[in-house]
């Protein structure tokens, strides 16, 4: 058999790498959109690497765009095969497919209004509402900690990654001339003790094992400490400057932990009486999603729920849904905060709303999770002193803020401790995928010190044969 990796190859989005047996079985492991990487994100996007409709079956880790994000694209392309992901996972994945697909609508949509009047030609959207539709009959739940046959080669078992509700750690049991070849994917490895998901499972002892890397150099702050942090920011903001605190969020995730620290504020009386707007539909629905799978809440959660019947609701919390109500918000100039997506910036509201108030000195835009570099929130995150907007250039006058403590990607010790369960004498090779090249390689480093034997960084589109 063989592996390739088609994404988030020394590059931390899209997700996928496409295993192929000697009978010409496919099974690809992901399916993400590239996001973040400036110009060259589109061309990306377009080129899978490999044959859409000689794919036989997709595993999905999580619902996360850049793990999920290509799909429909895949299906219109020609896969028929069936998608394998946890019950969280797929009540995510189909709201986020059809947010990914109307955000594309309205970007290019407002994006072509420009180009015509330029005498340039429209583009297209990488795939539709409906296309993002014709997913869900492909998909078929898979619990966790239960081994599951996808054919006569190939079975597959899902572990709690603790990254989002339905986040999975992939582990693949293939058969070859009567030989069983263990093979686990990471897919992206939460925090351990995260406020309000379980920690990652331990899993069985694998030949091979693909693991992300995110934040393969780096050591978190005190995640413990964020809400107070996040506290310091609002009053900071709020209360002294008196303006806007304009927070990029992924919708699925880090909303929802957003929600629960101003909730823990606001039951012991240290929220200001301020406004808070979530001002993304797909985030309103992706907490109800949240809500409705109390099996993945740690212990912490599962006691406060005996007390509290919605840790991610308080006083002052609006959901907004239409654009008039989102515009409505930009003509509204009195402290408030505002949550929206996409956590990178680069797409959905977010970005009207950073341009509606990067000029303005009393506003703050928080970073609260990882951005790409060329992302527009990279870019903020690495001091620029102007940003383009849909075509526009805005100076940054804006006070620009991060917050690391709130990454619910693990940082080495957790990816080392996900790890710990497995004898390195035992695993053929490690790959590194999902991380920028040079966290990657001191990550690698830090591998063969803890003495797995093979580690290798695979190239985009680069492939390898397994024995």
């Amino acid at each position: 058999m063989k592996i390739a990796f088609h994404g988030a190859a020394r590059t931390v989005t899209g997700s996928k790498h496409l295993i192929t047996l000697k009978s010409g079985t496919q099974i690809l492991l992901d399916c993400g959109m590239f996001q973040g990487l400036g110009k060259d994100t589109d061309n990306l996007n377009l080129q899978f690497g490999f044959e859409a409709s000689d794919v036989n079956f997709l595993v999905l880790s999580h619902a996360h765009i850049d793990h999920s994000g290509l799909i429909p694209r895949l299906v219109n392309e020609g896969f028929k095969g069936k998608i394998f992901c946890t019950s969280a996972t797929k009540d995510l994945t189909e709201i986020l497919l059809e947010d990914s697909a109307t955000i594309q609508r309205d970007d290019i949509k407002f994006v072509n209004k420009r180009r015509a009047k330029q005498n340039l030609p429209p583009i297209q959207p990488l795939y539709t509402i409906d296309d993002a539709k014709n997913v869900t009959p492909l998909i078929e739940v898979v619990n966790y900690n239960e081994w599951h046959t996808i054919n006569d080669e190939a079975e597959v078992m899902f572990t709690d990654a603790g990254h989002i509700i339905g986040s999975a750690a992939v582990h693949l049991r293939l058969k070859e001339n009567n030989k069983t070849t263990a093979l686990t994917f990471s897919g992206d490895v939460g925090r351990y003790n995260d406020v309000i998901l379980r920690s990652p499972d331990v899993f069985p002892q694998a030949d091979y094992i693909l693991i992300e890397s995110t934040y393969g150099d780096k050591l978190h702050e005190d995640a413990g400490n964020a809400v107070n942090i996040l506290e310091q920011w609002i009053n900071k903001t709020c209360v002294e400057k008196k303006g806007k605190l304009i927070i990029p969020s992924f919708s699925v995730g880090r909303t929802q932990e957003l929600l629960y620290f101003l909730n823990s504020l606001s039951l012991q009386n240290r929220l200001p009486k301020i406004p808070v707007f979530v001002d993304s539909p797909l985030s309103s629905e992706a907490t109800e999603v949240v809500k409705s799978h109390p099996e993945n809440f740690n212990k912490q959660v599962k006691q406060l729920l005996k007390t509290d019947d919605d840790p991610f609701d308080f006083p002052g919390l609006s959901f907004t849904k239409s654009v008039d109500e989102s515009k409505a918000i930009n003509d509204n100039h009195q402290p408030m905060i505002i949550i929206s997506a996409s956590g990178m910036a680069d797409a959905g509201r977010i970005k009207h709303h950073i341009a509606n108030n990067i000029g303005d000195k009393h506003n703050t835009i928080l970073m609260v999770g990882y951005c790409e570099p060329l992302s527009l929130g990279g870019r903020l995150t690495n001091g620029a002193k102007e940003v383009r907007i849909f075509g526009e250039y805005y100076k940054v006058v804006a006070e620009v803020g991060s917050m690391r403590s709130m990454s619910a990607h693990g940082d080495y010790n957790d990816l080392c401790q996900f790890l710990a369960c497995q004898n390195p004498d035992l695993v053929k090779t490690i790959f590194i995928v999902h991380g920028e090249e040079e966290v990657q390689l001191e990550f690698q480093r830090r591998l063969l010190k803890k003495k797995f034997k093979d580690v290798i960084v695979p190239r985009l589109h680069e492939s390898f044969n397994l024995d």
